[in-house]
């Protein structure tokens, strides 16, 4: 009798235990385990292992056309992953490939390409108000060097510069230089202004830029003699000396009005 009330003890333990909500929710997930178990071992398992294999083409240095296509013949998945800047691989072509060409993967395995940029692109800096060493320690830190440097008169102070080849935020492959035009101070005076009386206008317009200087204010006067568009007089006169970028004022014949006569003095 002792035996037979130890087992029905037993049961009622058992029933009690699995009355329990957790201990429902445990049994029903190691059930589930053993399905998954069961169906990976006897279904996914064999299906992986008896899948065709190939070998995975060298798509590096391809454009990303020439890629795709050669990886979706062999029945490969090509998945574009990152795009890195590379000097040393045209933009637009295959740098990294995973897995790599050569290796013997299972037909529709992703395989992961990386792309180039091209050349790493960055902004340019600000340089006005800065020294010439200043210039290039900041240009070198962004991967920039100092191009052209032109010293110009002007009102800014001297060694400082007060302009830039590009403005600040332009974008430029790595190691492009950037020219800059620096201050020398107002200067002195030092050029001899040109005689341009006689010349044609657009004669005059060419030795000015020749000289650094500028057109200024064009006064023109009619002429029955001489023809249209021809230096009369000029303000300063030749021989004169003024600042770099200075602009000459021009008197300048234009052609007589229908009707116009000259008058005789």
């Amino acid at each position: 009798m002792l035996f037979k009330y130890s087992v029905f003890d037993i049961f009622g333990t058992m029933k009690n235990i699995l009355g329990k909500p957790f201990v429902r929710k445990l049994l029903l997930i190691l059930a589930a385990l053993v399905i998954v178990i069961l169906i990976f071992d006897n279904f996914i398992f064999p299906w992986y292992v008896s899948s065709p294999e190939v070998t995975v083409p060298v798509v590096k240095g391809l454009t990303e056309e020439e890629a795709v296509e050669q990886l979706e013949a062999v029945n490969l998945e090509p998945v574009i992953s990152d795009t890195t800047y590379d000097e040393k691989f045209p933009k637009g072509t295959i740098i990294l490939q995973k897995p790599e060409g050569g290796e013997v993967v299972k037909e529709g395995r992703r395989i992961y390409l990386f792309i180039s940029g091209g050349e790493p692109v960055v902004l340019v800096p600000n340089l006005r108000g800065k020294s010439l060493r200043d210039a290039k320690l900041t240009l070198e830190r962004v991967g920039l060097k100092i191009g052209r440097i032109e010293q110009v008169p002007s009102t800014h102070p001297k060694d400082m510069i007060f302009d830039q080849e590009y403005a600040e935020g332009t974008k430029l492959s790595k190691g492009s230089a950037v020219g800059i035009y620096i201050s020398i101070g107002e200067g002195d005076g030092s050029i001899d202004v040109p005689d341009l009386v006689g010349k044609s206008l657009a004669e005059a317009e060419k030795i000015l830029a020749e000289n650094s200087l500028t057109v200024g204010k064009i006064n023109y006067q009619r002429s029955f003699s001489l023809l249209p568009n021809t230096v009369l007089d000029q303000y300063p006169s030749k021989g004169n000396q003024v600042e770099p970028g200075q602009a000459i004022d021009l008197f300048v014949t234009r052609a007589a009005e229908p009707g116009e006569r000259e008058v005789m003095e």
